[in-house]
């Protein structure tokens, strides 16, 4: 199988060898390449051109966002966003998911040759779903379990297996990765303002689910905002599960709100679309409909069948219009979708099966 070959993008020499030998575990992918500085990446690329570039922000010379604008308009190819995160910073590399970037990896600003160490997973499934979103008609190889991907179980125990009594109120659980940002503004966008509550896990790192949350609430007719605590689930509202945290639905009398806690990871995540959906099974059963959108991997495949027995109505998007096809393409498999469509087409879709 032919490898991902990866060039390194970063100011810092520590940085660039350690992602260089955790990318270089993967037998899956090749560092052909690593550059202290735009202007050293780019006279690089000349000689050989990466499939992915892994792209820091704050950087001498040119900054990591100028340089994502040059290549997009230039010479198109996946970049991972892996960045120091401050308040601005989030606002920056939300901007660098605007101008194409495919993910975020959060860089602290302290201990950083060991975050990287203990986020190889993330770091090489980052990159390969990078990967896979630009070159879709290449089938990816198989995948190398290196450690075990915790289920739901970690968090939340299986539905009991009883119905939930039917109320008026719907509520929506949505699912989404790789690609997600974009798909989730054109999902929220066409949602009315009396559009039935909604809770959502986008993978992304701690802090910049505020920013995102934040950005579009503005873009947006309904309340987009990160669940805290405790947050009601209303009409005309959506909750974005804060990075680093899960979020579960639950239900007091007919009324339902949000729980945010710790937890271990699963499916490699936190929050972890499986852990919404399962609670979704658990706490609205048949008052719930299910989305689970463009991403890597099969986090929410398992939550879904788990919605769909409990009487909930589910919708996976198509592989045309998503980035990375993983996430859907699983829920599809176990029989956990009702329907599949195009991104367009799914809030529409919700509203029908919400009876708006």
């Amino acid at each position: 199988m032919k490898k991902i070959k990866v060039m390194v993008v970063d100011d810092s020499a520590v940085v660039r060898q350690t992602m260089k030998e955790n990318l270089s575990s993967d037998p899956e992918i090749e560092v052909i390449a690593t550059a202290g500085d735009p202007f050293i990446a780019a006279r690089k690329m000349n000689k050989e051109m990466p499939d992915v570039i892994t792209l820091d922000v704050e950087m001498p010379r040119m900054d990591g966002i100028t340089f994502l604008q040059k290549i997009m308009s230039q010479h198109p190819l996946p970049v991972v966003i892996c960045s120091a995160l401050t308040e601005k910073g989030c606002q920056t590399t939300l901007k660098a998911l605007e101008y194409g970037a495919v993910d975020i990896i959060q860089k602290p600003r302290l201990g950083v040759k060991q975050f990287l160490t203990d986020s190889r997973i993330m770091l090489c499934d980052a990159v390969k779903a990078a990967a896979r979103a630009r070159i879709k008609r290449i089938a990816p190889g198989p995948r190398k379990e290196v450690e075990k991907k915790l289920t739901a179980d970690a968090v939340l125990a299986p539905p009991n297996g009883k119905s939930m009594p039917k109320t008026t109120d719907k509520v929506v659980a949505v699912g989404a990765s790789t690609g997600g940002t974009e798909a989730l503004r054109v999902f929220l966008e066409a949602m009315p303002i009396d559009c039935p509550g909604i809770v959502i896990v986008q993978h992304m790192p701690e802090h910049f689910t505020t920013a995102f949350s934040k950005r579009l609430n503005d873009l947006c007719r309904i309340e987009v905002k990160e669940a805290a605590d405790g947050d009601s689930v209303l009409r005309g509202r959506a909750l974005i599960g804060p990075g680093n945290k899960h979020i579960l639905l639950k239900r007091s009398g007919a009324k339902y709100y949000v729980e945010v806690k710790e937890g271990p990871l699963v499916c490699r995540h936190r929050p972890s679309v499986d852990v919404l959906f399962r609670s979704a099974a658990r706490y609205a059963g048949a008052n719930a409909v299910g989305v689970i959108m463009t991403g890597m991997g099969d986090d929410g495949a398992r939550g879904m069948l788990e919605m769909k027995e409990a009487g909930a109505f589910n919708i996976a998007q198509d592989e045309a219009s998503c980035i990375v096809f993983g996430m859907p393409q699983e829920a599809i498999k176990r029989g956990a979708a009702d329907k599949v469509l195009p991104l367009d087409n799914i809030a529409m879709a919700v509203l029908r099966a919400c009876h708006i």
